[in-house]
């Protein structure tokens, strides 16, 4: 199982930026997913899940409000959308693919990783 994540750049504060994460095969189609993401010199730190359906989500409280997750199994690829972007969400952005079919706020839970993705908001 690979994966695949695009989107990253560089945007302004206040801005928006779309984040796709691609599985190589259907495996992921019937697993939960999440996004979480490292800033330099810190802990890697849980930001969205999703069910395998799409129809349960969970954000982190730094998060709730500005970013978005949902999927779309056809084509195999779970999207975070990222609005009101602050500076302090500068980090790499990594999306996984859980153990089970819900997603979760822990990486025990979660056995195949994408490779990161960068975010840079400037002030």
């Amino acid at each position: 199982v690979q994966l695949q994540a695009s989107g990253g750049g560089l945007v302004q504060a206040g801005g928006s930026l779309r984040l796709s994460c691609t599985v190589s095969r259907r495996t992921g189609s019937n697993n939960g997913m999440g996004w979480f993401r490292r800033a330099p010199g810190q802990e890697r730190e849980f930001v969205a899940a999703i069910s395998w359906r799409g129809s349960n989500t969970q954000t982190a409280d730094s998060v709730k409000g500005r970013f978005t997750i949902f999927r779309d199994n056809a084509r195999n690829t779970v999207y975070l959308q990222m609005n009101s972007l602050k500076t302090e969400d500068t980090a790499v952005y990594y999306c996984a693919v859980a153990r089970g079919s819900f997603g979760s706020s822990s990486y025990k839970d979660y056995n195949y990783w994408g490779q990161g993705t960068q975010v840079t908001v400037s002030s």
